[in-house]
């Protein structure tokens, strides 16, 4: 990808994902960027499409335009919900950006740090879902993960109640 910075946002299309989405669209992303949506799906055993066929190097870019197809992302086991994808739509309309997405399979600790390595992405914007100290110690943070072994700047978004 030529020209302007890659800057990667981890989306899940969960509240904090998209809310890590905005953050990234309104405070980081300049005209000329490319914005990648980096999606890590849980590791299966899939028996047809592009998910068997990617799962250990990830998708290739998904262009915009097919973000917005049903059927191409039903392909990819990846459902972006309307608001999101309005999102994205408008961002890249106004600010003249480049809206990609790369869909990993596998631990999204592990699946995230090595996006950021082989894109490679200029920065990583994600999402913290808020999880307790206890359930943080035990299930492990994602974010937290991603900012210890990531090699460019991350940014967490919080995910604190207004």
């Amino acid at each position: 990808m030529e020209g302007g910075r890659l800057v990667g946002v981890a989306v899940d299309f969960s509240a904090c994902s998209k809310k890590a989405l905005k953050w990234a669209i309104d405070n980081i992303v300049r005209k000329g960027d490319h914005l990648i949506l980096l999606t890590v799906r849980p590791e299966g055993h899939y028996e047809e499409g592009e998910m068997q066929l990617w799962e250990t190097t990830g998708s290739p870019f998904i262009p915009l335009s097919e973000l917005c197809e049903a059927h191409t992302m039903k392909k990819y086991g990846v459902n972006p919900d309307p608001e999101t994808l309005q999102m994205i739509t408008l961002a890249a309309r106004q600010m003249e950006i480049t809206v990609v997405m790369k869909i990993f399979w596998g631990d999204a600790r592990e699946k995230l740090c090595e996006a950021v390595d082989k894109t490679p992405l200029s920065c990583l914007v994600i999402g913290n879902r808020g999880l307790g100290k206890i359930k943080r110690a035990i299930m492990g943070s994602v974010s937290n993960y991603v900012v210890n072994n990531a090699t460019c700047p991350v940014t967490v978004v919080k995910n604190a109640e207004d």
